[in-house]
């Protein structure tokens, strides 16, 4: 349609990466499919009946609100920049998505998962996600020339919305891309290449590596991806009291509250803060006891218990009359019944 071609073309003006417009196209070709009619007819009831549609295809709730989320800025720019006036039937449709907690591997994992890696090749781009933080996007197109290896520093160019960052080398990631460096011969542009097979030489992709980490995964029995090495590597960080924001920079987040998912993972800082903070309400507690007691080891009465005491027995005196007041009473009514007794007849 005319209409989705020119929704295109202003994507790309608008410097989306090619990726992006192709599942934007994708999920509007979808999308045109299943309601065969002009884009101003589709009502808001329509849009729950679509969503009822992905998910009698067995899509997830995330998957389907990339849909939504794509359907609605399309119509957003069909208001805004085509001049159409209706309204956005994706305005006020949304999903309850579940909020799992990111999946890390702990110290043991990893040494089990870099054991069963012996291709340098591998080795250096894993290492690179686990230590520095990088995406499989941005490994795949890292080039020679954004590595300064004396400076232990990589230059991330154009990485998740265009956004450029720095970051830095461990010295066991130093370590594995010298061991690549040292036998890599070819003098192309990109820093990991396909190593075999007819794609010899040319730069690896995405899909390539993600096939490694699958290979590596079913090898060393674990449930691993190339994201899961990001997660580790914050999780990692946030144990080690690093800085949130500094994490969140090194990982090119754009906003603070994606960086604090990790914090209801990082369960040791959680702890050490429990124990820390703890043993300060412990120590007030211990010391309060200690002051109820006196010198010889007896229990000290509260501070204003006497006062308490003797408000409490004025209270009762006063609802029940003084013993003095009864015993009075009693003898004025004792001598009143004799003088009774003496005058009768």
């Amino acid at each position: 349609m005319e209409i989705i071609d020119r929704y295109r073309r202003s994507l790309k003006r608008k410097n989306y990466a090619a990726h992006t417009v192709k599942a934007y196209m994708n999920v509007l070709a979808q999308f045109t499919r299943w309601f065969d009619a002009p884009f101003e007819r589709v009502t808001r009831s329509d849009m729950g009946s679509y969503v009822d549609h992905l998910f009698q295809k067995r899509l997830s709730p995330k998957t389907a609100t990339c849909h939504l989320q794509i359907i609605r800025a399309f119509y957003e720019y069909l208001i805004n920049e085509e001049g159409m006036v209706l309204t956005n039937p994706v305005s006020k449709i949304s999903i309850r998505l579940p909020k799992p907690l990111p999946r890390h591997l702990k110290d043991d994992q990893v040494a089990n998962l870099f054991s069963v890696i012996t291709k340098a090749r591998d080795r250096a781009m894993f290492m690179l996600m686990l230590r520095s933080g990088l995406r499989v996007e941005e490994v795949a197109h890292l080039s020679v020339d954004a590595l300064e290896y004396q400076r232990r520093e990589i230059f991330v160019s154009s990485g998740k919305g265009a956004k450029d960052r720095m970051v830095y080398l461990s010295d066991d990631a130093c370590v594995a891309l010298a061991a690549y460096l040292e036998q890599r011969s070819s003098k192309a542009k990109q820093l990991f290449l396909v190593e075999k097979g007819p794609m010899k030489g040319k730069p690896i992709s995405v899909r390539g590596i993600q096939k490694r980490i699958e290979y590596y995964a079913r090898k060393s029995g674990l449930n691993v991806s190339c994201h899961c090495l990001r997660h580790t590597l914050a999780t990692q960080l946030l144990n080690a009291d690093a800085d949130l924001s500094s994490i969140r920079d090194l990982l090119g987040h754009t906003h603070i509250t994606t960086t604090q998912r990790y914090c209801r993972v990082a369960n040791l800082k959680v702890r050490r803060d429990y124990y820390k903070a703890m043993e300060v309400v412990l120590q007030r507690m211990q010391a309060l006891e200690e002051d109820d007691e006196d010198p010889r080891g007896h229990s000290r009465e509260p501070r204003g218990y006497r006062e308490r005491m003797a408000r409490d027995h004025r209270t009762r005196g006063e609802e029940t009359g003084s013993p003095i007041l009864v015993m009075k009473k009693t003898k004025e009514a004792d001598d009143f019944g004799e003088r009774q007794e003496r005058t009768a007849p």
